[in-house]
């Protein structure tokens, strides 16, 4: 054999030997892929399982409380007020002197704030909304309650892991919806889950609800409200839940559905088209609703037919370097009538730089 016969049989032989590696290569990669498909697939069952042990789950729709029907007549007038929380987002952290002294945020501040929302819409029904009898209070958690771990830099700035913030907060939360039961006779509290507190990088549909922390926090405070006859849940299998007060019925979501925002219009045209959706989704299964309630945008807004809510967390980096509009930190509060539906609107303001002490 020549040399040159048995230098092309040599490249032959190292061909076929990288052809060979690359084939099992790929086969490595291909049984690699299936063992952490399988693991995540075998990791999900098990928490779900878990969690409905822990829980005693039902997929069961709630009803609405029977205080949400049309009361008899009465000579004073009759209203249920409706406290929008959402946008918490609670265990994140904000420097002032990332956002040039603007706001700032914390564990300690959260407290704070969240207890003004509650004890200030006390104020506002009590002292300002008065000559009304309430039949009680709708409270809905509308999502993002807490900052979640969906981004790097939340993960390495949060003041907790996810678990630990809801082990330090459900009792914050479980403390105000105590005092509203205190103060008004019945709460309904609807749950909706948003995209901040979801276990996934990636939005999903599918399980959309429970895979996402806010819909377990709805689940353990109505565990804790159990034996309470004035507090009623109804935590959310879908994004979205209808709650029906002296027949207006209220679509109840936290409004990530919603894209774009950009432009000079903001967050309105946006809702608008997200409202417009709704309507024609629920339209075709008779399904109506006259208004919509949402969070997501951090901006406060009372339209005629829909209601944005406000952000207790306030303005931050991500706000500041999208150069979007600065708002104090609130939360919505507006009454629902047998007459009118919603009417009465009011921003429930929770911070107080002095004493927050930045």
């Amino acid at each position: 054999m020549s040399l040159k016969d048995e230098l092309e049989n040599n490249n032959e032989r190292l061909e076929l030997l990288a052809f060979q590696r690359q084939i099992e290569k790929a086969q490595r990669e291909t049984s690699d892929a299936k063992d952490r498909a399988r693991i995540a697939e075998e990791s999900f069952d098990r928490v779900s399982k878990e969690l409905d042990l822990m829980l005693g789950l039902t997929t069961k729709v709630s009803e609405p409380p029977t205080w949400l029907t049309a009361p008899k007549k009465a000579t004073k007038h009759r209203a249920t007020p409706w406290l929008l929380l959402s946008d918490l987002h609670l265990d994140e952290v904000v420097q002032p002197l990332e956002v040039l002294g603007m706001n700032a945020y914390s564990r300690k501040i959260a407290e704070m704030r969240l207890a003004n929302v509650f004890t200030g819409t006390t104020k506002v029904l009590r002292d300002y909304w008065t000559g009304i009898n309430y039949d009680g209070i709708v409270c809905p958690l509308m999502g993002d309650i807490y900052s979640g771990d969906i981004h790097e830099e939340l993960t390495q700035t949060n003041e907790d892991t996810l678990l630990g913030s809801i082990i330090h907060w459900v009792d914050h939360l479980a403390a105000g919806i105590s005092l509203l039961g205190d103060e008004f006779g019945k709460v309904h509290v609807p749950v909706v889950v948003g995209n901040h507190s979801r276990r996934t990088r990636k939005p999903r549909s599918k399980f959309r609800a429970r895979d996402n922390f806010d819909w377990f926090t709805g689940k353990l405070l109505q565990k804790m409200f159990q034996n309470d006859k004035r507090i009623t849940f109804d935590v959310s299998e879908s994004p979205d839940t209808i709650v029906t007060t002296y027949g207006h019925r209220v679509m109840v979501t936290h409004g990530d559905q919603a894209s774009g925002g950009n432009g000079i219009g903001g967050a309105f045209m946006p809702v608008m088209r997200l409202d417009a959706k709704k309507r024609a989704r629920q339209a075709a299964v008779n399904q109506q609703f006259d208004l919509m309630v949402l969070g997501h945008w951090h901006t406060l807004m009372f339209a005629p037919n829909f209601v944005v809510n406000g952000t207790t967390k306030g303005y931050d980096e991500y706000a500041f370097t999208s150069n979007f509009g600065y708002e104090e930190p609130s939360q919505a509060l507006f009454l629902m009538t047998p007459e009118h539906g919603k009417t009465f609107t009011a921003p429930i303001h929770c911070a107080d730089r002095k004493k927050e002490g930045w």
